[in-house]
């Protein structure tokens, strides 16, 4: 957590997490492959290679899309969003071997440079039969890897939480490409439309879920409160209504407010981690402190700050319990 926090933690849990993932890989290029040899018995290793880990990193991606908004429904799927960097480093590394195989294959046998060829051998940028559909791929490729290599602590550090997540964001974009790209290469070189049935099928999945999410979050935002009174206390819950160890989220003329029952005293707290903009009413206390459900970067309830020796601080608002009645006085 910032300045003083271990910027790697190979824990036992990341460590199980990144040996599901390289078993998934192995076992879905097994499957791939053995399937291609039984179907099609006069491909070569390039073309497999080139199918089998472009095929991977697309279904990788739609995971990775989908593990966000599934983490608001179903809690048990916060331990994905936990290590969801590590998916998309996996992802960005099968990408690579994709891309470099395609380019070898397709644009490595001419007189050109394969990238310059890469550019230059199809320049029907108007047409959607005959669209350069490997220029998208490789596009798509350049800004995974620029979120590869910036998924460290060390970049979210130096770039500011608000920055790096707007650059990760660009993940969105380079989803978009990579489905015109597939969409456009089965058109030209495929005949079956289970390929566009498959494409079609994952789109439709990756955006149900944001929308949902999405609706989720409108809803919550609308949240409207009992009462409002003139010292700017507003009313959050009955005291029994939030469990120990847990809190409530409240919004209140566009502020997010996290307020969390610990020993039966009440607490309220800025919604968003310092980390990632993480939502800490989704969290809960451990050993004390207010615990992100994203990282775990932690907060003392009582006043916002991180436990020593870290200098991590987010807002904090005022309580007034009244009778069985939690106040909460939220001003900006």
């Amino acid at each position: 957590m910032g300045v003083g926090y271990k910027i790697i933690d190979w824990n036992s849990q990341k460590k199980k997490y990144d040996f599901v993932i390289l078993i998934g890989i192995i076992l879905y290029l097994i499957i791939f492959i053995s399937l291609h040899f039984i179907f099609y018995q006069n491909i070569t290793f390039e073309t497999l290679l080139i199918r089998s880990t472009g095929s991977l990193a697309l279904l990788m991606l739609h995971i990775i899309l989908i593990i966000g908004p599934l983490s608001r429904f179903i809690p048990q799927a916060k331990i994905l969003l936990y290590n969801r960097r590590h998916l998309g480093v996996s992802m960005f590394f099968i990408s690579a071997i994709h891309g470099v195989f395609s380019i070898i294959q397709y644009h490595g046998g001419g007189n050109k440079n394969p990238f310059i060829s890469l550019f230059t051998s199809n320049t029907d940028y108007f047409s959607f039969a005959n669209f350069p559909f490997m220029v998208l791929g490789f596009i798509s490729l350049i800004i995974l890897f620029f979120m590869a290599v910036t998924s460290h602590d060390f970049w979210l550090n130096k770039l500011s939480p608000k920055v790096w997540k707007k650059l990760h964001q660009f993940v969105y974009i380079a989803y978009v490409l990579l489905i015109f790209h597939v969409l456009l290469g089965t058109l030209q070189n495929e005949k079956s439309i289970l390929g566009f049935i498959i494409l079609g099928i994952g789109a439709i999945i990756v955006c149900s879920f944001h929308i949902a999410a999405g609706l989720k979050n409108r809803k919550d935002e609308k949240l409207k409160f009992k009462r409002e009174r003139n010292d700017q206390f507003v009313f959050v819950a009955k005291k029994n209504d939030i469990e120990n160890n847990k809190a409530k989220l409240i919004t209140f003329k566009g502020i997010s407010v996290a307020v969390y029952k610990k020993d039966d005293n009440f607490y309220a707290v800025d919604n968003f981690c310092k980390h990632q903009g993480g939502p800490l009413s989704e969290g809960k206390i451990i050993d004390g402190c207010i615990t992100c459900p994203w990282h775990g970067w932690q907060y003392q309830p009582e006043d916002g700050k991180s436990p020593p020796p870290f200098e991590e601080e987010v807002k904090t608002y005022e309580i007034k319990i009244e009778g069985e009645e939690v106040w909460a006085k939220i001003v900006k």
